[in-house]
């Protein structure tokens, strides 16, 4: 391995930490609710990795179990419960949610000023014309690496694979907002390996397996992996093919152990600055 590595779980640990502290210096303990709907067994681990983060910083974490089988009227109800809940400062209910539910409904339903995933319609545009308030989690930890790694981005070529509005199309109005010039490309691009190799900065965001290899990499980019995959021997890979891009890379994030850790670093900032930006109104 030539390129650098960028150590999301010790750049999470200090925003952990940082988090925590002005939660002790704000005297108050804000208040997170996350919402899950069945019994995924990916989604309870991610659930209680969430809740004892969420605790260790000072922040009250209430987890929600609804069964698998709830209908959206009671999911909408209980949104609209926790939306008046005066305890209750950041709210976030896991995705994907099962089948026959609206889950666009679903977000709209949020308080705008309590949606911690910045998932809603009002903060999604807000991102988008460069004011925002609540952000995506995963972009904004996406960020914080970036510039924990003392990656120039203003006027870097920044190209982000992947066009989900959860991901890839936030994670480009943040980039574009750091003055980087920004391509999305996504499995309808001609020559995607092309269009990857020209980037600086390359974040991978498609949900495949390893499918990034290291033609697609221009030697000494910086390479984000946003991809969690896992194979049939239950190994746990990116969307990058890290041993063999590593090689080419200047910089480049593990799978696990990259964005992963600043996904839930970020959701205890923005239930944070939520309460806060409440308090304040």
């Amino acid at each position: 391995m030539t390129a650098r590595l960028i150590d999301g779980r010790s750049i999470a640990a200090a925003l952990r930490a940082s988090v925590a502290r002005r939660i002790t210096s704000a005297g108050f303990r804000p208040g997170l609710a996350v919402v899950v709907l069945g019994e995924d067994p990916a989604s309870a681990v991610y659930v209680r990795t969430k809740d004892r983060a969420a605790r260790e910083a000072g922040i009250d974490a209430r987890s929600i179990r609804l069964p698998a089988d709830t209908t959206q009227a009671n999911l909408l109800a209980t949104i609209e419960q926790l939306n008046g809940d005066p305890a209750i400062d950041g709210i976030l209910v896991q995705l994907p949610l099962p089948r026959g539910i609206d889950q666009h409904a679903v977000i709209e339903a949020i308080d705008p000023a309590k949606d911690v995933d910045g998932f809603h319609p009002l903060n999604v545009g807000r991102l988008a014309d460069g004011r925002p308030t609540l952000t995506p989690c995963t972009p904004l930890g996406v960020m914080k690496l970036l510039l924990a790694a003392d990656v120039a981005m203003s006027g870097a070529r920044a190209v982000v694979l992947g066009r989900s509005s959860i991901v890839g199309r936030p994670m480009a109005s943040l980039l574009l907002a750091a003055d980087a010039t920004v391509t999305i490309v996504h499995s309808r691009s001609r020559d995607l390996a092309g269009e990857c190799r020209r980037a600086d900065i390359l974040i991978a965001a498609v949900g495949k397996p390893e499918m990034v290899q290291p033609g697609w990499v221009r030697p000494g980019a910086t390479v984000i992996d946003i991809g969690i995959n896992r194979r049939p021997n239950g190994r746990l890979v990116g969307d990058v093919a890290f041993e063999t891009c590593a090689l080419v890379a200047g910089a480049i994030t593990p799978v696990p152990g990259g964005v992963g850790p600043m996904t839930v670093a970020c959701l205890l900032e923005n239930t944070l600055n939520a309460a806060l930006r409440r308090r304040l109104e």
